[in-house]
């Protein structure tokens, strides 16, 4: 940089920043700050990597601490006033540099892990909301799938709630099966009118009890009172027909808290022998991107401020997804690949961090779906 103009030192701070954050490539950012020591400590001393994941996905910003669990690393640099709060900054930029290349990198796959609570069912056990996590309508020669109860007005919603496989989640779509009742005449299918998701985190010092993953009005009660959501979609049409349809977000979603609920907005179906509305699904799907292991998060208020955990071994510690039916042979070499890359961008990091070169190839990851 010697023999050159440093355009940081040139264009001030404000502009540098502008200049620095029209990058969109979390690699682009851990190259910049590789170019020399000087532009190192302004990535870093500007929190340019934490700009880049709110840029992304701005629910980040309720993110008020780090904390970086089984770290590895010896801090030994400090700022050129040699001021200690040098390796929190350090920190923070290692920490959000990863989180960036997790919302971009992580293989996608349902993110469901257990159904909570419906608001309302038909015949509890039999049809019961934690038969929609089967991906066929049938288990063991029985009928499988949700239904709400009777309504004779059929604007009456029904919900749908769910706990994701982690606290972190980047949800992309959601899949919904409606149930065609084989059973009854003319194969009636009782979808709703129309659908639309909420995205939330419980409320601190509370966690959903075992006790009330169930058709319960304790359950319905808990949700209502101390769950808060973040985020609603738009509502999007659903076709009365018997098969798994993709309701596509206009953005991908941050989850930080792992609650979805699933709005069923409308009856389109009667039953014949009571004259009753009905909405019955089959299978319920959530389709993303986990960020577990590695990251977690501690809600702190009910606003939703929380406290972001980086588990800097989790990766390694991580085994290959299920793959789907007839992909058994391929999956293990893309998780491969996949953990690979994951290794080289930590090093990466790392050695930028420390002051060394980097060389960088080409990083870029295929977003595979897998389950």
């Amino acid at each position: 940089m010697e023999d050159c103009c440093d355009f940081i030192q040139w264009l001030g701070a404000d502009m540098s920043i502008k200049i620095l954050m029209c990058l969109d490539n979390p690699a682009d950012l851990v190259r910049a700050s590789a170019v020399s020591s000087s532009w190192r400590q302004f990535v870093v001393a500007n929190g340019l990597s934490k700009q880049l994941c709110i840029r992304m996905f701005p629910k980040v910003s309720s993110v008020i601490s780090v904390v970086e669990m089984n770290n590895r690393i010896e801090h030994g640099h400090y700022g050129v006033d040699g001021s200690m709060e040098w390796p929190r900054l350090e920190k923070e930029h290692r920490v959000y540099a990863f989180l960036a290349r997790g919302f971009t990198s992580f293989m996608r796959r349902d993110c469901i892990l257990e159904a909570i609570v419906a608001s309302s069912t038909d015949n509890y056990p039999q049809e019961s909301i934690h038969h929609t996590l089967e991906p066929g309508d049938r288990v063991d020669q029985r009928a499988s799938y949700w239904s709400s109860e009777g309504e004779v007005d059929p604007s009456v919603p029904e919900t749908l709630v769910y706990k994701l496989i982690a606290n972190l989640c980047v949800i992309t779509e959601i899949h919904i099966h409606p149930f065609q009742a084989y059973f009854q005449f003319g194969f009636p299918i009782y979808s709703a009118k129309a659908v639309r998701f909420r995205l939330g985190h419980v409320k601190p010092t509370y966690e959903i009890e075992s006790d009330m993953k169930d058709e319960s009005t304790a359950a319905l009660r808990f949700i209502r009172d101390n769950v808060v959501w973040t985020y609603t979609s738009p509502s999007f049409p659903m076709a009365q027909e018997s098969r798994l349809q993709k309701f596509k977000l206009p953005e991908p979603a941050l989850c930080i808290g792992g609650i979805l609920q699933i709005e069923l907005l409308g009856r389109v179906q009667r039953q014949e022998m009571d004259e009753k509305y009905y909405i019955c699904v089959s299978h319920v799907q959530v389709m993303g991107r986990p960020l577990s292991p590695a990251f977690d998060v501690d809600i702190i208020d009910s606003s939703g401020l929380c406290s972001l955990k980086y588990y800097s071994h989790a990766e390694y510690c991580c085994s290959p997804p299920d793959s789907p039916e007839g992909e058994a042979s391929s999956s293990p070499s893309r998780f491969r690949s996949f953990t690979a890359s994951i290794r080289g961008w930590e090093q990466m990091i790392l050695n930028t961090l420390l002051g060394g070169g980097v060389v960088v190839g080409n990083d870029d990851s295929d977003d595979e779906v897998v389950g």
